[in-house]
């Protein structure tokens, strides 16, 4: 019988498979701990540094424990990354062929009883040409409906909004459709898989919202194992809260609008849909963009006018008046479904409207098309704790980012996992050979109005001697701005690098970019701290301008703030630096991801050597060689370029 220990050795299958694999004690004892946990369910959390692998430390004990596992991960790229190329290698390898099934959000696949709404009146305004007619051919003949098989619809693409469902308009066991639902039927496959890849989005949807009619997608699972969970914290507290957008009220009218025009509603069901347009007017007025701006604005609750709990309270009486006007109009199945939404919209907006404040941030995003009600729990723990109560299973969460310094307890207390057993595995990588940590001296405070033109003029001249080959990494899309505009303007002709700035095209057009031209020097926010891997030479130096230090000023930021102040807490210690650490040692991490890469991490921020704090925040980075002169970090990169 197959053995963790034969498979990790140097002669062992894995050796086989793939000519250039190496043995690492690491990665082995690793795959141990994940093993020992899936037979004695236990939770468990492991921290692997970059190049420790391990995706195959977790995914060779998930096949050799014959138990049915799910795999949730943190973006799509990884999750088709695993079950196409990962899983079969491994398998293959280690000679355990097992069910896979690879399950998506139900946005990715066609909604039959949407398409045929949509064909049956095709003189709505808004399709491409010619592209509704290849829909209908491709949903003749496809055996799973998920949309990537038709490369050519756009996410953006009036069309595919059409023709895929949502939680809201979903009509469940009641659709005509049912039996030969696409969603329905991956669910079922993945029922009946040893091993599902889902998202954490999925998994978290599953888990928070309960799909109604879909079943529980851990209901027979014997071990999860969450990759990337350093983002779980955030995502479980968005799923454990609820909102509210004017863009459901208005998909909600237009869906009722069209039923009761197929079926012949009365005057009544019109009243009250006239009713809830003009409330949901009213609530806009109540809440006018900022001057000169068209950007998204993030409002604290305190921060609205008085009048707008009035209008929402007005608001959220009419949907319940066409929530009972829809209900009488007989029981069709698709108006049924509209009655329901537009009660539980009304009771959402009730609920956010009148939250106690030392219940939830609550939060109102406005821009020129709309608005959206937020309320965020402070603390989710309890709840996601009591999932994991429910669910007699094995938890396994890994990252390369889990803990600060050593310290695992600020992602545990934020999941209620605290009990759970730690394990942390150095990256194998050279950091003191390889890379060099450059801190600028005698730079201003981060608040000085200079001080973005100082950052520049330490970034500059290394991305000169590195010759391109450059991230430089912001804390707010002002300062990027600000930057790219500063940077042309200096330059004196053409710049001698391509210039790639986020926000001008989609993110993985610009890594794309980035990776071909080899010299390309890219501005990037939030986005570009985490997920983002170049391996080689096209990136080889690092400029952080700022520590990431949530804004104080953010409406969830200063909610959560003013609750642990409210509580006792220590909202610095507890929470902001905590965070902080975390994220830089995201954005340090871009660089070293292969044993051969080198290069230089310039953090400008001066506070990580002149605050007592710094201490914490350069424990956990990389064990990289320091340096204060500017002169040694541009002849290292000027070396290593040649």
């Amino acid at each position: 019988m197959t053995d963790i220990d034969e498979v990790f050795t140097a002669g062992g299958p894995l050796a086989r498979a793939l000519p250039d694999y190496s043995p690492r004690r690491a990665q082995r004892r690793m795959a141990t701990c994940v093993a020992d946990a899936i037979a004695a369910c236990r939770s468990l959390l492991v921290e692997a540094g970059t190049g420790t692998g391990k995706t195959f430390a977790y995914l060779v004990p998930a096949l050799l424990s014959g138990r049915r596992v799910i795999i949730s991960t943190g973006t799509r790229t990884l999750q088709d990354q695993l079950y196409s190329k990962d899983l079969p290698l491994v398998a293959a390898a280690i000679g355990r062929p097992a069910r896979v099934a690879l399950l998506k959000g139900r946005a990715n696949y066609l909604c039959r009883q949407r398409l045929f709404a949509v064909t049956a009146q095709r003189a709505l305004a808004g399709f491409e040409g010619g592209s509704l007619a290849h829909i209908e051919r491709w949903a003749a003949v496809t055996k799973t409906g998920d949309l990537a098989e038709v490369p050519e619809l756009t996410d953006a693409g009036s069309v595919r909004g059409a023709i895929t469902s949502t939680r809201e308009n979903c009509l469940g066991q009641r659709c005509a459709e049912w039996a030969r639902c696409h969603v329905v039927a991956a669910r079922r496959a993945a029922n009946d898989a040893d091993l599902v890849i889902v998202n954490h989005h999925l998994l978290l949807a599953d888990l928070a919202l309960k799909e109604d009619g879909f079943g529980d997608l851990l209901g027979t699972a014997d071990a999860v194992i969450l990759d990337e969970a350093h983002q779980l914290p955030d995502l479980v507290t968005q799923f454990f809260g609820v909102e509210a957008s004017s863009r459901q009220v208005e998909h909600l009218l237009a869906d009722a609008r069209t039923e009761l025009a197929r079926v012949g509603g009365d005057a009544t069901a019109s009243t009250a849909l006239a009713s809830v347009d003009a409330a949901l007017g009213q609530v806009r007025e109540t809440l006018p963009l900022r001057a000169g701006s068209h950007s998204v604005a993030r409002m604290a609750w305190d921060e609205v006018p008085v009048s707008l709990e009035t209008a929402l309270d007005v608001l959220a009486d009419a949907l319940e008046a066409l929530h009972s006007a829809l209900a009488a109009q007989g029981g069709e199945a698709a108006l049924a479904h509209c009655a329901t939404r537009a009660a539980r919209l009304g009771e959402v907006l009730a609920r956010v409207s009148h939250a106690r404040e030392d219940e939830a941030a609550r939060t109102i995003e406005r821009d020129g098309r709309g608005f959206t009600l937020s309320m965020l729990p402070f603390d989710v723990a309890p709840r996601f704790r009591s999932i994991i109560d429910a669910r007699p299973c094995a938890w396994i969460f890994t990252s390369a980012t889990l803990s600060v310094g050593e310290d695992f307890g600020h992602f545990a207390t934020r999941l209620g996992v605290a009990d759970a057993e730690t394990l942390q595995i150095d990256s194998p990588f050279d950091f003191e050979r390889q890379g060099l940590l450059y801190l600028p001296p005698a730079m201003p405070d981060p608040s000085a109005p200079e001080y973005l033109a100082a950052v520049l003029g330490e970034a500059l001249p290394l991305i000169e001697a590195a010759r391109g080959g450059a991230f430089v990494l912001f804390t707010s899309h002002r300062a990027l701005a600000r930057a790219a505009e500063m940077i042309a303007a200096r330059a004196e002709g053409p710049l001698p690098y391509p210039l790639l700035v986020q926000g001008t095209a989609p993110r993985e057009q610009l890594l794309r970019e980035f990776r071909a031209q080899g010299n390309a020097v890219l501005l990037g926010t939030a986005s570009f701290w985490e997920g983002v891997d170049v391996k080689g030479e096209a990136l080889r130096l690092v400029v952080i301008e700022k520590l990431p230090f949530a804004s104080p000023e953010d409406p969830l930021v200063k909610a959560r703030i003013a609750h642990l102040n409210a509580v006792g807490g220590n909202p610095f210690r507890d929470y902001q630096l905590p965070e902080a650490a975390l994220a830089l040692k995201q954005g340090v991490g871009r660089l070293i991801r292969s044993e051969e890469d080198f290069g230089v991490v310039a953090i400008c921020d001066p506070r990580l050597v002149s605050r007592g704090y710094g201490r914490v925040l350069r424990a956990s980075l990389p064990a990289l060689t320091v340096t204060r002169e500017r002169d040694e970090a541009s002849r290292f990169l000027t070396r290593r370029a040649a």
